[in-house]
C-alpha cells in the first residue's frame, strides 16, 4: 500500500493542490466546536492534529520518520520528513500557500486534486485550528533544497515567510505554545501522547516515531516506536498477560472498491469485549460503518461454520452479536477517500459504502482463516455458545430480579436507608461497606436528601463471572434495585435515582479492596454511570488531631504533619493523634462533620481518562491471571508510603 518516500513528488503538490472555503475567527470564538473541549482532551488534541497531518504523510509514502517533542514552557514540536508544506503563492489568495493553510479554515490539500488520496487531520481545519488556539507557533518548511519559516500569533502572521536558505533535508515541523487564555490547563501528559503515538506507529506499518520530554533538561526521557507487524501487533500489545482462547490471532487486509481494510482479532478468556475501529488512522471511539461491518462478517461466517461442521445442533439459535464479541479483542482499520464523519472530532465513521467493503474482505479472510486453523475455530465457537447460554440464564435472572422487583413497584431492598426526595439531581447514594459502618452513616446523613445502602462483605469479582452469576449475588441485586436503572440489555440511565453515587469504605487495605470491586462492578455493567460523572469515592480522614479544644481533622499524610506543627506553634497543650482505621471508630456527629456534610467533606470523581489503559488495569487486578497482577504489585510497591497489614 505505502510506496517508497518519492524524492521529486513535490510537483504534485503545489499551491493548486490548496482549497479555500471560509475564514478563521470562528474558532476563538467557539473552540469546543472543532476540538471538543477546552480541557485537557482539548489540549492534547491540537497535538494529535499535528500528527495526524505527520502521520498522513507516511501513509501516502512521502515519510519515514516523525519526532514529537515536549519544550519547556509548554512547547511542542512535531516534525516529520515528508514532502513539507506548499510555499508558492497560492492563485486565490495571494499569498503564500503555507499561510493560507494556516490563516484560513478549511483551506488544505485534503479537499480534492491528487495531494492526498487519504487523510486523518481534519480536512484542512486541523492545523489552522491549532494556529488559531496558540499564542505563539513558528511553522519551518524544507522543501526543494530551501528551508523557509514563518511564525504566527493567534491565528494571525506575526512574521514574513522567510527563506533561510540551502538545506538537505525535508519536512514540516510545527512548534506551538496552547494559548492560555483558552485552555483552563495548559500542562501535557507525556502517557497520553505517548499511547497516542504508539496507537499511531502500529496503524503505520514501518514508521519511525519518537517522543522526548525534553521539558525538564535533567531528565529527559525518550522513546522509539517501531512495529513492523501493524495492527496485528497491536492486538498482541492489547492482550499481553492475558490467556488467549486459541492459537493463532486473525489478520487480513486486502482492497475492496478502492477502500484499503485491515483487521485483526484474537479470543482471550475474558467476558467483556474490546474493539478498535480506525479511519485513516482517526480512532472512531463511537464505531460507524467499518465496524459494523466487520461485526456483520463475524457473525454470519461462525454462525455458516458452525453449522456446517455440527457445532451448533439442529435447533439451536443462531449465536447472536453479544455471543460472538464475548472475551473478543479487535482492530479494525480503513484507509478510505474523503471519509465522512460524524461530528466535528470524528468520533463515528459515517461512509455507508465503507460496511460492504469491510464485510466482503473480512468474510472472505475469515472462511480461509476458519479452514486452516479448524482447531481455533472450534475453540472459538465453543466459547460463543457457551456465552449463549450464559446469555440466556442471564436474561432469566435479570427478569427475576427487576421484574419482580422494584420495576413492577414493588418494595426497595429493605437495608436500603432512602432518602426524602424524590428528584434524582437532589439525591445521594452512600454505598457503605459493612452493617456497622452502614449504621453510623445513617445516624450521621441528612435523611432529606442522602441515602445508605449498606453492603454485607466483599462484593463479588464481577471480572471473573458471567452475568447469571452476577445476578445471584444478594448484594449485587440490592445495588441494581437501589439504583433504578437495571442492568446489561435493560439498562436505562434515565431511571437513575440519585446523580450522586458515593463509595465509602474504610481506609485501609480491606477497604480499598472493596472500593475496587464495587469500581469494577461499575465499570464493566453501569460505566454510562461513570462517563456522566455520577460515581465519586468519599475520602474520610486518616487522623484525629487535638490538642486541648482545638480539634482537625487530616484526610493525607502530608497534612497531619502540617497540623501537628502549627499546633505546637500555638502551644495548645499536648498534641494528640488518633489514626481512623475504619468508619466505625467515628460517632455520628464526627462522620458527618468530616465525611458527609457537602460542605465540608471531600468527594473523588471517577473519571476515565485513557479507556485503553483502564480496561488493561481492571484485567490485571481482578482477572484470573495471577502473574500479570504479582508484577504490577512488584512494579508498584515503592510507590506505597503507607501499608495496613
Amino acid at each position: 500500500m505505502r510506496e517508497k518516500a518519492k524524492e521529486n513528488s513535490n510537483s504534485e503538490y503545489t499551491s493548486k493542490d490548496i482549497y479555500v472555503l471560509k475564514g478563521l475567527d470562528p474558532v476563538r470564538k467557539r473552540p469546543g466546536m472543532y476540538i471538543g473541549s477546552t480541557g485537557i482532551d482539548g489540549l492534547h488534541h491540537l497535538i494529535w492534529e499535528c500528527t495526524n497531518n505527520a502521520f498522513d504523510e507516511a501513509i501516502g509514502g512521502y515519510a519515514k520518520n516523525i519526532k514529537v517533542e515536549l519544550l519547556p514552557d509548554n512547547r511542542v514540536s512535531i516534525s516529520d520528513d515528508g514532502r513539507g508544506i506548499p510555499v508558492d503563492i497560492h492563485s486565490g489568495t495571494k499569498k503564500s500557500a503555507l499561510e493560507t493553510v494556516m490563516t484560513t479554515l478549511h483551506a488544505g490539500g485534503k479537499f480534492g486534486g491528487k495531494a492526498y488520496k487519504t487523510s486523518g487531520g481534519l480536512h484542512g481545519v486541523g492545523i489552522s485550528v491549532v494556529c488559531a488556539l496558540s499564542s505563539w507557533i513558528r511553522m519551518e518548511v524544507s522543501r526543494n533544497g530551501q528551508k523557509y519559516s514563518q511564525e504566527y500569533v493567534r491565528g494571525k502572521p506575526s512574521t514574513k515567510l522567510i527563506n533561510e536558505g540551502k538545506t538537505k533535508k525535508r519536512g514540516t515541523t510545527v512548534i506551538f505554545q496552547a494559548d492560555s487564555q483558552i485552555f483552563k490547563e495548559v500542562t501535557f501528559n507525556s502517557k497520553k501522547i505517548l499511547s497516542h503515538l504508539r496507537q499511531q506507529a502500529y496503524l503505520t506499518k514501518g514508521v519511525n516515531a519518537s517522543f522526548f520530554d525534553s521539558r525538564d533538561s535533567q531528565n529527559e526521557k525518550k522513546y522509539s516506536l517501531y512495529f513492523e507487524g501493524g495492527i496485528l501487533s497491536y492486538v498482541r500489545h492489547l492482550t499481553r498477560g492475558v490467556t488467549k482462547r486459541h492459537e493463532n490471532a486473525f489478520y487480513c487486509i486486502g482492497t475492496k472498491n478502492d477502500i484499503l481494510v485491515e483487521a485483526s482479532f484474537v479470543y482471550t478468556e475474558e467476558f467483556e469485549s474490546y474493539e478498535e475501529g480506525f479511519a485513516n488512522n482517526i480512532l472512531t471511539r463511537e464505531g460507524g460503518s467499518h465496524v459494523t461491518g466487520f461485526r456483520s462478517a463475524l457473525t454470519r461466517t461462525l454462525n455458516d461454520y458452525a453449522k456446517k461442521n455440527n457445532l451448533l445442533k439442529n435447533g439451536d439459535d443462531n449465536l447472536g452479536g453479544e455471543d460472538i464479541r464475548e472475551g473478543l479483542t479487535a482492530v479494525i482499520s480503513v484507509k478510505i477517500i474523503d471519509p465522512q464523519f460524524e461530528g466535528q472530532t470524528k468520533s463515528k465513521l459515517g461512509s455507508p459504502e465503507v460496511k460492504p467493503a469491510v464485510e466482503s474482505v473480512v468474510t472472505e479472510f475469515l472462511i480461509d482463516f476458519f479452514e486452516r486453523n479448524p482447531k481455533d475455530a472450534k475453540s472459538i465457537i465453543e466459547k460463543c455458545i457457551l456465552s449463549s447460554k450464559a446469555r440466556k440464564a442471564a436474561r432469566a435472572a435479570r427478569e427475576t430480579v427487576l421484574r419482580k422487583g422494584a420495576l413492577e413497584g414493588l418494595s426497595l431492598p429493605g437495608k436500603l436507608s432512602d432518602c426524602i426526595s424524590r428528584k434524582p439531581e437532589n439525591s445521594e447514594l452512600y454505598i457503605v461497606e459493612g452493617e456497622s459502618a452502614g449504621g453510623s452513616c445513617k445516624g450521621a446523613r441528612d435523611r432529606r436528601f442522602q441515602a445508605i445502602l449498606p453492603l454485607k462483605g466483599k462484593v463479588l469479582n464481577v471480572e471473573r463471572a458471567r452475568l447469571d452469576r452476577i445476578l445471584s449475588s444478594k448484594e449485587i441485586k440490592s445495588l441494581i434495585i437501589a439504583l433504578g436503572t437495571a442492568i446489561a440489555e435493560d439498562f436505562n440511565i434515565d431511571k437513575l435515582r440519585y446523580h450522586r453515587i458515593i463509595i465509602m469504605a474504610d481506609a485501609d487495605s480491606d477497604g480499598n479492596h472493596i472500593k475496587t470491586l464495587i469500581l469494577t462492578l461499575f465499570y464493566r455493567y453501569f460505566k454510562p454511570l461513570i462517563d456522566g460523572g455520577y460515581v465519586y469515592i468519599a475520602q474520610p480522614p486518616l487522623y484525629k488531631i487535638q490538642a486541648g479544644k482545638r480539634v482537625e481533622y487530616a484526610y493525607m499524610e502530608n497534612e497531619k504533619k502540617e497540623i501537628v506543627d502549627s499546633m505546637k506553634e500555638d502551644k495548645s497543650g499536648i498534641v494528640s493523634i488518633q489514626r481512623y482505621k475504619g468508619l466505625g471508630e467515628m460517632n455520628s456527629e464526627q462522620l458527618w462533620e468530616t465525611t458527609m456534610n457537602p460542605e465540608n467533606r471531600i468527594l473523588l470523581k471517577i473519571e476515565i481518562e485513557d479507556a485503553q489503559s483502564t480496561d488493561r488495569i481492571f484485567d490485571i487486578l481482578m482477572g484470573e491471571e495471577v502473574l500479570p497482577r504479582k508484577k504490577f504489585i512488584q512494579s508498584q510497591a515503592r510507590k506505597v508510603k503507607n501499608l495496613d497489614i
